[in-house]
């Protein structure tokens, strides 16, 4: 990423720090003036020539422009190991170039790579069922295992499931952010954005200060699409955010895969809706690359990790438990055990924190 800062770099970095200039107000002023450095030094006559900027926000702009602190600016970013990449210069993704309300200027933590052309985002619930964390993680660890980038978003539930799993995969992930870099959100998230620095970025438009506002996250999830071949909605209800982002990778022309869960769970209806306007459904990575490349790579057998410690008991009960939470009848009855030993042995489980009670006395891993 870049070591030197240009004087049309600190230029666009000013003007962005300026509250209510988004990517297309920048775009008509630096269509107007030529370079940011020109748009700082407009008067407010000259401003008001844009289309939408009267006498009130142009008085107010020249104000603002002389007025922002890029030099503290600078000091948060280097204090935080944060560098910036502006939209023409080496090292910002051709990927973004290309979408509507391009964004003019990245932040970002960790390395991007000309391999992260190659990526996939995964979205999804943060409220996501036991169903959509698992389909998250089985999915980013399949694909990262072929080379693709994870991207997503870095909050709870599915983000967090995929990031995770992708670097546990051996393979790369990316993070995007509706927040800035000085201060990470979620909190919980510290630690897991730390490690997506050292196997891939984070990544935000937003200056280093600025809270992650919820108006703030439908412009992040344009970015996570723009940045992606395609778009993976795992889990998703009715007014989900994970819609928008399909939405905007339908808009970029990028292809919007989604996973069926459930017919009755309400977690699943808005993915389900997307099925019904055009979505691609999609059952395994195997689907994606299908879609993506042409290609079919046969899926490979998933080597079994055992905790260690379990006797033979908690071993088959730990099996079992593979791909669904069962109810606790059904597992003594498949693996037949009577309800006395079962249970005990799911407490000892329980206690090791290996396995979780659900309600209606189901189990699944933890």
């Amino acid at each position: 990423m870049p070591t030197t800062l240009t004087a049309d770099a600190k230029a666009l970095l000013t003007l962005h720090l300026v509250p209510g200039i988004g990517p297309r107000l920048t775009a008509a002023l630096l269509g107007r003036f030529g370079s940011a450095a020109a748009v700082l030094n407009a008067s407010a006559g000259q401003l008001q020539e844009v289309p939408h900027i009267g006498k009130k926000l142009a008085d107010a702009l020249v104000h603002a422009f002389h007025t922002r602190d890029v030099d503290a600016e600078l000091d948060l970013m280097a204090k935080h190991s944060v560098w910036f990449v502006t939209l023409g210069e080496a090292g910002f993704p051709e990927s973004l170039t290309h979408i509507p309300d391009r964004p003019h200027l990245l932040y970002g933590r960790g390395e991007l790579k000309s391999s992260d052309s190659n990526a996939v985002a995964l979205v999804g619930s943060r409220n996501c069922t036991s169903y959509g964390r698992r389909i998250a993680e089985r999915l980013a660890g399949d694909l990262a295992r072929v080379g693709f980038t994870i991207i997503s978003g870095l909050a709870r539930g599915v983000d967090g499931g995929a990031h995770r799993a992708a670097m546990q995969s051996g393979g790369r992930t990316l993070a995007v952010l509706a927040g800035g870099l000085s201060k990470i959100y979620p909190p919980e998230h510290v630690e897991l954005a730390s490690e997506i620095e050292s196997r891939g970025a984070l990544v935000t438009e937003a200056p280093m200060r600025m809270e992650p506002m919820s108006g703030m996250f439908p412009a992040r999830n344009r970015l996570i699409s723009g940045l992606s071949r395609g778009v993976v909605v795992i889990e998703a209800a009715e007014k989900s955010g994970a819609l928008i982002t399909a939405r905007h990778a339908a808009e970029q022309g990028r292809p919007v895969f989604a996973v069926p869960g459930p017919l009755d769970s309400p977690a699943s209806a808005g993915t389900h809706r997307l099925v019904r306007q055009g979505a691609i459904l999609i059952r395994s990575a195997e689907d994606i690359l299908e879609e993506l490349d042409g290609v079919r790579t046969p899926a490979k057998p998933r080597p079994i990790e055992l905790p260690p410690g379990l006797d033979n008991t908690q071993m088959r009960i730990w099996q079992h438990l593979q791909d669904r939470p069962p109810h606790m009848d059904e597992i003594a009855q498949q693996l037949s055990l009577r309800v006395p030993e079962l249970a005990a042995a799911l407490l000892r489980m329980e206690m090791k924190k290996l396995v979780r009670r659900l309600p209606g006395n189901q189990f699944e891993r933890c």
